[in-house]
């Protein structure tokens, strides 16, 4: 079991309603749905890490720990269903470039960087779809000298190496001298950063005390490693403030089988807070590289040898990766951002039986949304996204904008829909994802294509593990709002506002307080 105090009694909350996994609720500007729980605060006992017993002044029992929740609300825990967290991790350290505007801007900001610091350095978040200049290979290698410095895509997709990086990590030059390292040489490339020499292992404490601030509870790991076997050593190690779901990809997968693992079961060594979960297979690209595989070809392809984008994993070893991983017992978190590649996505669930989830399902076809609901596969989709996505968007696939995070249609289709960052792609921030899918704007502009927002009531639940309202039986994991996050408005943009501006005053999970600002 979770560690905890026996048991805790929450005095004085008002529940959030919220529904179970993908029903449609409330209105577009975020009523409450019809059925919400009794009126009135209650208490909440939860004890042994479940909630045991909900009512109005609940007595105290000897010994149980009490917390005050003065009239705040309260909701199901957090989930934010698609991370790589070590990466996540290590930006605090990083150098970031997601507001460098060209990549003249980022040399000047590296150059500065470099002045006195140790190397290896290394640099996240450039977004070169628009900017006015390209990635340069000598540009780079002349203010790096002879240090490695690696610079990673907003979107995690490509990477813009030094000579010297090169070197140490085995990547050599593009013959056509395309500075930018794509798709699955970028990834091979990613993974052995953390054989650089001078680079510092990854410290966990911030990017969970973080998340705990936000109010989660729970993520789906999609790090690039063996995170079955490693995630119980960082519990012992004190990370132990949130669930864990660990995912493994293919060149992992053999090891996972060999010790029989299967989704949903609980890892030995993590304290009941680490489960196992998908086969993780990035099938194609994405929108900002110009790799994502699309049906139509991009009106000026980065790559004229694939107007179409690329698809990183062909659809024969696809449906056999999905075929060993249901012979084994995994679910497949199959990523797929272009609708040629979701369609080769759903034909091999459709041909092996296997359950899980499209990742991201950033551009679909019409006939998507009814065959995810009809195969049982879930929309595993980053709302924030969208906000970055935007202006890209409407240039690489400026007739299918429209076709781009339909949130609204997968729902209506019977989609179940989960919501996740995908950080650090963007940052982990539930709230973020939920006023995302809720205005599908940022800026001062008008939403963009509004028909496909869902309503706040919506967004909540697919940012939780499916819970629904807080009642006993459930998981003792627990946020407390200082604000209602589903009161009308009267319009999106004011519901959007609303949900970025939430605070949230603790967390607990299982029971136990793992973010308290009372």
């Amino acid at each position: 079991m979770v560690t905890a105090s026996a048991s805790v009694l929450l005095r004085d909350v008002r529940l959030v309603p919220v529904a179970g996994p993908s029903a449609p609720q409330g209105s577009p500007t975020g009523e409450h749905p019809p059925a919400p729980p009794a009126p009135g605060p209650v208490d909440v006992r939860i004890t042994g890490g479940r909630i045991t017993e909900v009512g109005p002044h609940l007595s105290r029992r000897a010994g149980e720990e009490e917390l005050d929740g003065a009239g705040r609300w309260a909701a199901p825990g957090l989930w934010d269903h698609h991370v790589h967290l070590g990466q996540w991790a290590r930006t605090f350290d990083r150098l970031d470039l997601t507001d460098a505007a060209s990549a003249a801007e980022v040399l000047r900001r590296v150059r500065e960087r470099l002045t006195g610091a140790r190397t290896p350095l290394v640099g996240f978040g450039f977004r070169d779809a628009a900017w006015p200049d390209a990635p340069d290979q000598a540009a780079l290698d002349a203010v790096a000298g002879d240090a490695a410095v690696v610079l990673a895509s907003g979107d995690f997709h490509s990477g813009w190496f030094s000579a010297r990086a090169r070197e140490l990590l085995g990547v050599p030059e593009a013959a056509d001298g395309d500075a930018l390292v794509r798709e699955n040489a970028w990834f091979a490339a990613l993974g052995r950063l953390a054989d650089l020499p001078g680079d510092e292992p990854v410290s966990y404490g911030r990017a969970l005390a973080e998340a705990a601030a936000r109010g989660v509870v729970g993520v789906t790991e999609m790090e690039w490693a063996a995170n079955a076997f490693e995630w119980p050593d960082r519990v012992a190690d004190g990370a132990d403030t949130l669930r864990v779901r660990t995912a493994t990809y293919a060149d992992g997968l053999d090891d996972v089988l060999a010790v029989a693992l299967r989704t949903g079961e609980a890892v030995p060594g993590g304290r009941g807070l680490v489960r196992m979960g998908p086969l993780k297979i990035i099938s194609d690209g994405s929108l900002t590289t110009a790799t994502a595989h699309c049906l139509a070809p991009y009106p000026d392809p980065i790559d004229p040898g694939h107007p179409h984008g690329v698809q990183n994993v062909p659809a024969d070893e696809l449906r056999d990766l999905l075929r060993r991983a249901r012979r084994g017992g995994l679910d497949v978190a199959v990523h797929a951002i272009g609708d040629a590649a979701v369609s080769i996505a759903l034909d091999a669930f459709a041909a092996t039986g296997a359950r899980g989830s499209i990742e991201h399902a950033q551009l679909l076809t019409p006939a998507h949304s009814a065959e995810m609901a009809r195969l049982g596969v879930v929309a595993s989709v980053q709302p924030a996204h969208l906000l970055d996505d935007r202006d890209v968007t409407e240039e690489r696939w400026p007739d299918r904008a429209g076709r781009t995070f339909v949130l609204r249609e997968l729902l209506d289709a019977g989609v179940r829909l989960t919501l996740g960052s995908d950080a650090p792609v963007s940052p982990l921030d539930p709230w973020l994802a939920m006023a995302a899918a809720v205005h599908r704007s940022a800026d001062s502009r008008e939403p963009w294509h509004p028909e496909q927002h869902i309503t706040p009531a919506e967004a909540l639940a697919a940012s939780t593990d499916g819970q629904g309202t807080l009642a006993v039986g459930g998981r003792g994991d627990v946020v407390l709002l200082d604000t209602d996050p589903l009161a009308p408005a009267a319009s999106t943009d004011e519901a959007a506002a609303r949900l970025r501006r939430t605070r949230v005053a603790a967390t607990l999970v299982g029971g136990r307080v793992t973010h308290l600002a009372l």
